[in-house]
Order: C-alpha cells, then structure tokens, then sequence
C-alpha cells in the first residue's frame, strides 16, 4: 500500500543503518532527501539506486501539497535528511502532519539520532529529560535560556561550532557557572569527542580550542 516512510540515516558511520531501512529504501518508489548529494553516497554504499527528489527547509511548504497527491495516486516515498531522523530538527513535521490529515499511512523506522548517544555519554541523568534543538539565533535566544533556568530535567540543545563558545558563554551566564554539562562532536566518526565539566571549564576549554562538526551540549537540571 502507498505511504510515506521516514527513514533515520547514520549520523556519521555509515554502518549505523538498520537492515529494514535499507530494504525500504531499495524497495521505495521515491526518495526525498534534504541533500542529494550526501544521500547519494550513502545510496551508492548499499549499492541502492532508486530516484531522489530534493525535499529541504527551503521548498518543504510547496512539497507538502505535491507529494501527499502523488501517495494517494499510488506512489511509496521514503523521507531521509542529510544525517539521523527526519523531523528531529530537521524537514519531516509538515510532511508528516499533511499526509496524516489526508488520511495516508506514515510510517516511522527507529534509528539514529544525535541526542541520544550523547545523552548517553554525559553520565547526567537520562531518565527524564528535555530536547530544545537549536536555540534561536537571535530574537528569543536569552528569553528562552531564562526559561530553561528553572527546568529540573537534563537539556538537550543542538550547536554550531561557530556559536558554541558563546553559547557556553550565555548558559554559564544563566544557569550558573557551576553547572554540570557535557558537550559532544562528531558522533560516531574518527574524531568523536565527549568533554565533561562545568559550564564555566567548558567555555573556557573551548575559548582556546576551535572544532568543527554538528555539537550536542547536554545540561544538567536544576536541582
């Protein structure tokens, strides 16, 4: 039956995909990628050669009217983004909330996301905790610090290398430089990295060092 799969991809490894994602992805009419390049080499690593469609943030608010019709003309499409779950800070939401107001069949394979090993990896406690994705870049970036100020459970924020000094910055500033935090790079590649430490030892730790890579800071709560 025609539908919609969302399908997670290794966030670095590209050995971390599920056996089933593969044969979805094999046996799928369509692929939707945010970036058709970097879905193409993991494509050619399974040796899958199915058609790729561009679906990213810039054109996601047109896709979402075209491809729910196509579902419903017949067609099976396999959503993937440039690394980890679609949806999870990244295109996914409006194609998925459409097709299920349309009655059509979403269905979500489990894997690889970001946050999760690095929660892991922080040693703070994972039983409960909340995901922010990125903060705001500018307008409601310290409204929202403050807000988390106050939250018991472990933080979860996604980061630009480029930000990831002055964030630390901002969140010693609110949080209180005696904070425990851990922050993660690179997940699942050659140069993965995990540092642990207070908000003040991290910021200064990253005021001398330059990095590159998708970051994961993860916070503890308030006590």
């Amino acid at each position: 039956m025609s539908r919609l799969y969302i399908v997670p991809t290794p966030i670095g490894n590209l050995g971390d995909i599920t056996f089933r994602a593969i044969t979805v992805l094999k046996n799928t009419d369509i692929i939707l990628a945010e970036d058709t390049r970097k879905t193409g080499i993991l494509l050619n690593h399974y040796n899958i050669k199915k058609k790729i469609e561009s679906h990213h943030k810039f054109n996601e608010h047109k896709s979402v009217k075209r491809i729910p019709k196509r579902i419903e003309k017949g067609e099976t499409f396999a959503l993937v983004t440039d690394s980890g779950t679609p949806s999870i800070s990244d295109p996914g939401f409006l194609l998925v909330r459409e097709c299920i107001n349309k009655g059509i069949t979403v269905e979500t394979l489990p894997g690889p996301s970001a946050f999760i090993p690095a929660l892991i990896n922080s040693g703070l406690p994972s039983d409960r905790f909340c995901f922010e994705g990125f903060l705001p870049q500018k307008k409601g970036r310290i409204k929202r610090l403050k807000a988390l100020t106050n939250e018991e459970r472990t933080i979860i924020l996604y980061e630009s290398p480029y930000r990831l000094q002055k964030t630390l910055g901002q969140l010693s500033e609110n949080f209180g430089p005696e904070r425990k935090a851990s922050v993660s790079r690179e997940l699942t590649k050659i140069h993965e990295e995990t540092v642990r430490g207070t908000l003040s030892e991290l910021h200064n730790h990253y005021t001398e060092k330059t990095v590159k890579g998708e970051i994961v800071i993860v916070i503890q709560g308030k006590k």
